[in-house]
């Protein structure tokens, strides 16, 4: 058996026949099995490695061939593997008290199992049509069929789309650098491409305009899960080009640029959250936040940067789980999530609000909370380089922290005489105390993710080197 069968093609097939299943608790029993597996095998199963069990000797095969294409996980993916299907399985859990099985356990399965076959398929510039395939999949899981397209989706899927063809012109000139890597006509060329194609792909300023218009738009729990993979999965195609091509990384250019695009994300959706007043489009950009924190980390071309993007992902994915399942728990109470009509939702679901707060908090670098350590490391490289940089940095963060705190003040703006009633169920605030004390002890723990985040830097040894 091979790696790519066991991570890629058979969630894809289990996917498939997922969707001719119409119980919900069944489609969620088998999604759950699905993940869990993967995500065991992942951490304890070794790729190319020879595995003795008894008097069996076992290797699980590290590349596949698919139509003169090869799809190739290293030893050092199984922590990447573990990742992605180890959230997936949270993901898909909190799901099932939403209502929302059917609609994101399959396509969300063949989506991720999809995104993951970006980064591993040879030619690796394949992946950038990997990625367009995974994008159009998840559209049902965005949109019911009787639902009419909005304003967010459409400018989310032409975004998408407009990236390719630069991404693939980036590449056919890449060939040309690697036999000519003097030309310097050809490499700027080449990374002007890139810099279009990725702005389009990561949404950066100011392209991420579809990002809140979309959360606004649709059900924020299967659009979160896209908005948590499709980032992270872009941040590591980016990272191959880096990786690969010398001339990238030994670029002062490149990297400056992708720090100017994180901080300008970062200051901008930090202003624009704190004088929102409708939380969907507040969660959208605190997603885009997130993601300028991942350009900012990257950019700062060491390897305290590298470990500080890495150290982001768990509670990256974690943060926006918690906020989009609350989100979509005050959504199911009132008419729209905007300040007017969530006055008071304090006292009516406690546990969302606190999540909501809780959650910004966390994407705000808030002490003890899990993104801290990793806001901490770009802070003190920022510091040794650039005081005007984190300066803008922290401009950003306190946008986000006002966003936060302007969420708590208006959902706990109530009559006194207003009665306290919690209309969340057993199962829904169990599942938000968890992530909650998941949050915290990520946060007092960070050395629990280290194991992680030293196996994902092997996948990109010469960035920071």
């Amino acid at each position: 058996m091979s790696a790519p069968f066991l991570w890629i093609l058979l969630p894809l097939f289990i996917s498939g026949f997922l969707l001719f299943l119409r119980a919900e608790r069944t489609i969620l029993i088998l999604g759950l099995a699905t993940s869990i597996l993967l995500t065991v095998l992942a951490l304890i199963v070794p790729i190319n490695e020879a595995l003795l069990i008894g008097p069996f000797s076992f290797k699980l095969e590290g590349s596949l061939s698919i139509f003169g294409r090869s799809l190739t996980f290293a030893k050092a993916d199984g922590s990447l593997l573990a990742l992605n299907y180890g959230l997936a399985t949270v993901w898909f859990l909190g799901a099932e008290p939403l209502g929302l099985t059917r609609r994101l356990v399959p396509a969300g399965l063949a989506t991720l199992a999809l995104l993951i076959a970006s980064t591993a398929v040879q030619p690796f510039l394949y992946a950038a049509l990997l990625i367009e395939v995974a994008i159009l999949l998840a559209v049902p899981m965005l949109l019911p069929l009787n639902q009419p397209p909005g304003r967010g989706l459409k400018l989310f899927l032409i975004y998408q789309t407009l990236a390719m063809p630069f991404i693939l012109f980036a590449g056919w000139i890449l060939a040309g650098v690697e036999s000519s890597p003097g030309d310097a006509a050809l490499t700027t060329q080449a990374t002007a491409m890139l810099a279009v194609g990725f702005a389009f792909l990561l949404g950066t300023f100011p392209l991420y305009v579809w990002i809140p218009a979309l959360m606004e738009e649709v059900h924020t729990y299967p659009a979160s899960f896209l908005l948590w993979i499709l980032p992270q999965t872009t941040l590591f195609f980016l990272m191959n080009f880096i990786n690969r091509y010398i001339f990238l990384r030994v670029s002062p250019d490149l990297f400056e640029l992708l720090r100017a695009m994180g901080l300008v994300m970062i200051v901008t959706a930090g202003l624009w959250a704190a004088f929102q007043t409708n939380l969907g489009r507040m969660f959208g950009y605190f997603i885009a936040a997130e993601t300028g924190l991942l350009l900012t980390a990257l950019s700062l071309g060491t390897s305290t940067g590298v470990q500080a993007a890495f150290l982001q992902l768990i509670p990256r994915g974690l943060t926006i789980l918690i906020w989009a399942l609350c989100l979509s728990l005050l959504r199911a109470q009132v008419d729209t999530p905007r300040f007017s009509q969530i006055q008071g939702a304090m006292r009516i679901v406690p546990f969302a609000v606190s999540g909501l707060v809780l959650a910004g908090l966390t994407v705000a670098g808030f002490p003890l909370l899990a993104e801290f350590p990793s806001r901490l490391l770009i802070m003190e490289e920022l510091a040794s380089t650039s005081l005007e940089q984190l300066l803008a940095l922290l401009v950003g963060i306190l946008g986000l922290l006002a966003g936060t705190i302007r969420t708590l003040a208006v959902s706990v703006m109530a009559p006194p005489e207003s009665p306290w009633e919690s209309r969340e169920s057993r199962v829904q605030a169990v599942f938000i105390l968890s992530g909650a004390i998941a949050l915290l002890l990520l946060g007092l723990f960070p050395q629990a993710m280290h194991p992680l985040v030293e196996n994902l830097s092997l996948l990109y040894e010469h960035i920071g080197q």
